[in-house]
């Protein structure tokens, strides 16, 4: 074989691009999964905007979702994150929001999504997606627009990493008039036993204990669940103070608020799961605890061009 004395040099070769967050539809593109290269993946209803699933590293599911949760659009998903907004359960004295049904209209409609991001960097454990999703009163159906008439749009965005999930909300009102609202992220989180459970980061807060006739009370020490719970907490400490669920003794998530004033803590016990015809199994109160963030003691005025921004970041 004759030696060619300019024979060209080897190509030099491209080092991969390192792997990337993966955003997928469903074939009837009715929710959006994204997964990171770590491991880590969420699943998003458009109806809602919903938040089905969190996964971790190992595939462990970290929200409680009903085996009954309708995922067909036909009404509000049980378990997950649904989004409460424009009122907290039903408000029949506050005229805007009197003819809303429960928990309002944002959990009972079909979002757009928006668009996603990521983040790369030179360390896998620094990558995250976050995806939005958008509601307004333009894409509003035609019932939610004649019950609450105002001119607002709405940016929803959902962001995971390796270390937690974050859930945030941008209102903004386009509209002429002032707009009176409560939200809440009405968040289901997994749990292994109810009965080993403790929530920290409320004590001496105030509450609204709404199986007590609504009576206040301030909470002293840390919170266990014996029975059916459903309090509406100011928390003493402010929003950057984590609210932390210990299961066993061992730390499994923590909260943390940016601009939410209140925590929601509920869990509906055996009599009550039994009377949700969407609660299975009917013993599922035992697997979960609701740690809801939200706005919801008294209303959020937002005057006209203005915006209200409010969030939640959970990490197990």
């Amino acid at each position: 074989m004759v030696d060619r004395p300019k024979k060209p040099l080897a190509l030099a070769t491209t080092p991969g691009l390192p792997p990337q967050p993966q955003v997928n539809f469903t074939h009837d593109n009715s929710r959006v999964t994204a997964s990171l290269p770590t491991g880590e993946s969420i699943e998003v209803l458009l109806y809602g905007a919903t938040v089905i699933s969190w996964k971790n590293r190992f595939g462990i599911e970290r929200l409680w979702l009903s085996d009954a949760a309708k995922l067909d659009g036909s009404k509000a998903v049980r378990g997950g994150i649904p989004l409460v907004f424009p009122v907290f359960g039903t408000a029949p004295d506050h005229a805007a929001t009197s003819k809303l049904p429960q928990h309002g209209f944002a959990r009972n409609s079909r979002w757009e999504f928006l668009g996603k991001s990521s983040s790369e960097s030179t360390g896998p454990s620094d990558t995250s997606v976050k995806l939005d999703f958008g509601l307004s009163s333009a894409t509003l159906d035609e019932q939610a627009k004649s019950l609450w008439p105002y001119t607002f749009s709405i940016i929803y965005s959902v962001t995971l990493t390796p270390e937690n999930l974050s859930t945030s909300i941008v209102v903004t009102n386009d509209g002429e008039q002032p707009i009176e609202f409560q939200v809440l992220l009405h968040t289901y989180l997994r749990i292994d036993d109810i009965s080993k459970i403790q929530v920290t980061g409320l004590e001496e807060s105030e509450y609204i204990d709404k199986v007590d006739a609504a009576s206040t009370k301030t909470q002293s020490g840390a919170i266990t669940i014996t029975g059916e719970t459903d309090r509406v907490y100011t928390p003493a400490k402010g929003p950057s103070h984590p609210v932390v669920v210990s299961e066993d003794g061992e730390a499994v998530y923590s909260v943390v608020r940016d601009n939410l004033k209140d925590v929601v803590v509920w869990n509906p016990w055996q009599q009550k799961a039994e009377s949700m015809g969407d609660f299975e199994p009917k013993d599922g109160y035992k697997k979960m605890i609701c740690i809801e963030a939200g706005s919801v003691r008294g209303w959020t005025t937002l005057d006209p061009s203005d915006a209200f921004e409010g969030a939640q970041t959970i990490s197990d």
